[in-house]
């Protein structure tokens, strides 16, 4: 397959704060050209697509970790940052509005990962390496 380009895109009930969220997130900022689409945003990154986010009336939160009879998790994103930058990375995620679901089992260890929920729902690990 040869692809001009791709990305990753997240269903939402509220497109405005999910694309405020990650516009903020990853340093991006919505695509003008989007902004009177009540459907549809892309987020830009240096002027590159890199992430979208799609009105979805009907969207329902994922969990995680899923029990029983709850709506399962399809995708996730996963965002690698320096030791030394891990502590800041969290704490920007969740001044932005992201909720934290686990933090890491041992902030000790050479690596690993703190998983958050971004405006609707969806998981995201703020990872370190």
């Amino acid at each position: 397959m040869k692809t001009v380009s791709s990305t990753v895109v997240f269903d939402t009930n509220d497109i405005e704060t999910e694309t405020a969220f990650w516009a903020a997130l990853i340093g991006g900022e919505v695509d003008e050209e989007d902004r009177d689409d009540p459907h549809w945003r892309d987020i830009l990154v240096g002027g590159e697509l890199r992430v979208s986010v799609q009105y979805a009336e009907d969207h329902i939160p994922p969990t995680w970790p899923p029990e029983e009879g709850d709506q399962h998790q399809q995708v996730h994103v996963d965002f690698h940052v320096e030791p030394e930058d891990f502590e800041d990375a969290c704490r920007e995620a969740l001044s932005l509005g992201a909720t934290s679901i686990r933090e890491p089992r041992d902030k000790n260890a050479s690596h690993g990962f703190h998983v958050f929920a971004d405006p609707s729902g969806h998981p995201f690990c703020i990872c370190w390496v």
